[in-house]
C-alpha cells in the first residue's frame, strides 16, 4: 500500500490503538481523534508508543462536533471510524447516548469526509446487528434484526454510510466485527474477565448456562481485514462479516482458557442470563475473503496463548488496575489544543490546530 494520510476516529481505543500502531511501522500518516472519555482507563497508555513517531498527531475532540470533524479530515486518503459508545449492556441503560455517539457521530464523520474529499470511509459495525440466530453461519443477505440499543445504532450507521456512497459518491464500506478480542480489549469484555479471575485463582462467572456460543476474532484479523477495507476496490458502500468462522461456547471458551492460565480446577459460577446478550453470533466471512483479499489466520486456541500471555507480562496490563497514563506520559502531549469549544454532549474538550 502506498503512503498514505489516514484519519482514525476512536484511536486511542482496542482497535484503533492497535491498527494505529501497524499503519505507522509502515510509515504511513496517521491522525488520531479520541475524546479520551472515561469508559474504561488506560487510553493513553495504549498510545504511548505512537506518540513518539513523527508521522502520529493526536487530536482529542469528539465525533459529535461536526466544525472539529470537518477541520481534520479535509485531504485524507482514508478514515477509519472506530469511535463509539460500546456496549450492548450500557446501551439499555442509557440508549440515548447510544444512540447519539454510534448514529449522528457517524453521520458527522461521513458529512466531513464527504465534503473533505476522503477517498474511502471504512466504518465500524457490529455482529450484533443480526440479533438472535440460530445456530448456523450468517451472510450478509441474511436480515438484521437488532435486540439492542446499540445493535439498533450500528445498523443504522451502516445505513447512512450506504446512502452516503449512493446519494453522494463517498466511498464507504461498514465491517461486522465479531467478537473481537486480544490485547488492550475492553475491560468489560467476557474473555478480560476470565482470564483476570482465572489468575487471580478465582472461579469465572458466566452468565446464562454456558451454552450460548460466540465467533471470536483475534485483534491481528481485525487489523488486518481493515487495512485491506482501506485499499479494496469497488466495495460500493457494502457490509461485510469480520469473523474468525468458527465459533465456540463460552464453557468451552472458558475450559481453554483454564488450561492456558494452568488452573483446570476452577470450576465456573453461573449467573442469570443479561438483557439485551444474544444467544448466538457465527459469521461466514466468504464475501469479505473475496472482496478484501483477506481471510482469518489465528484461531481461538493461539489467540488465548497471546492474549494471557500479554496479559500477564505486558506493562499496559495496569490499565485494568485503573491505570490513567503510563510514567512520564502527560495527558498534554496527547492533545492538540486551542480555545476550548463547547460540546453539547461532553463539555469540554480540545480542539485542533
Amino acid at each position: 500500500m502506498r503512503h498514505v494520510r489516514v484519519i482514525i476516529t476512536g484511536a486511542a481505543g482496542f482497535i484503533g490503538s492497535n491498527l494505529t500502531e501497524h499503519l505507522l511501522q509502515e510509515g504511513h500518516e496517521v491522525v488520531g481523534i479520541d475524546n479520551l472519555d472515561d469508559y474504561y482507563s488506560g487510553k493513553t497508555m495504549f498510545l504511548e508508543r505512537s506518540i513518539e513517531d513523527s508521522n502520529f498527531s493526536m487530536v482529542r475532540g469528539d465525533i459529535l462536533d461536526l466544525e472539529l470533524m470537518k477541520k481534520t479530515m479535509k485531504g485524507a486518503d482514508a478514515v477509519v471510524h472506530l469511535a463509539a459508545q460500546a456496549g450492548v449492556r450500557f446501551s439499555v441503560r442509557d440508549p440515548l447516548k447510544s444512540h447519539m455517539v454510534n448514529v449522528v457521530g457517524t453521520l458527522n464523520v461521513l458529512i466531513a469526509a464527504a465534503e473533505g474529499g476522503v477517498k474511502r470511509v471504512v466504518n465500524s459495525s457490529s455482529s450484533s446487528v443480526y440479533g438472535n440466530i440460530d445456530q448456523r453461519p450468517v451472510t450478509e443477505t441474511d436480515e438484521p434484526r437488532p435486540v439492542s440499543p446499540y445493535a439498533t445504532s450500528k445498523l443504522a450507521a451502516e445505513i447512512y454510510c450506504r446512502q452516503f456512497h449512493e446519494l453522494y459518491g463517498l466511498d464507504t464500506v461498514s465491517l461486522r466485527y465479531f467478537t473481537v478480542y486480544g490485547p488492550r480489549q475492553r475491560p468489560d469484555m467476557a474473555i478480560r474477565i476470565f482470564t483476570e479471575r482465572i489468575l487471580n485463582g478465582l472461579p469465572p462467572q458466566i452468565f446464562g448456562d454456558g451454552e450460548q456460543t460466540r465467533d471470536f476474532t483475534y485483534i491481528d484479523d481485525v487489523v488486518a481485514a481493515i487495512r485491506s477495507a482501506m485499499i479494496a476496490p469497488d466495495l460500493k458502500g457494502a457490509a461485510l462479516n469480520i469473523s474468525g468462522g468458527r465459533p465456540i461456547t463460552i464453557n468451552r471458551l472458558v475450559q481453554e482458557l483454564k488450561e492456558v492460565c494452568g488452573r483446570r480446577e476452577l470450576e465456573p459460577i453461573y449467573l442469570p442470563p443479561q438483557a439485551g446478550d444474544v444467544n448466538h453470533t457465527w459469521g461466514d466471512p466468504s464475501l469479505a475473503m473475496k472482496l478484501l483479499g483477506w481471510k482469518p489466520r489465528i484461531g481461538i486456541k493461539e489467540g488465548l496463548r497471546r492474549y494471557v500471555e500479554w496479559y500477564r507480562t505486558s506493562e499496559e496490563r495496569r490499565t485494568y488496575l485503573g491505570a490513567q497514563t503510563m510514567p512520564g506520559t502527560s495527558l498534554a502531549r496527547l492533545a492538540i489544543s486551542e480555545p476550548l469549544i463547547h460540546n453539547q454532549m461532553d463539555g469540554l474538550f480540545s480542539n485542533m490546530k
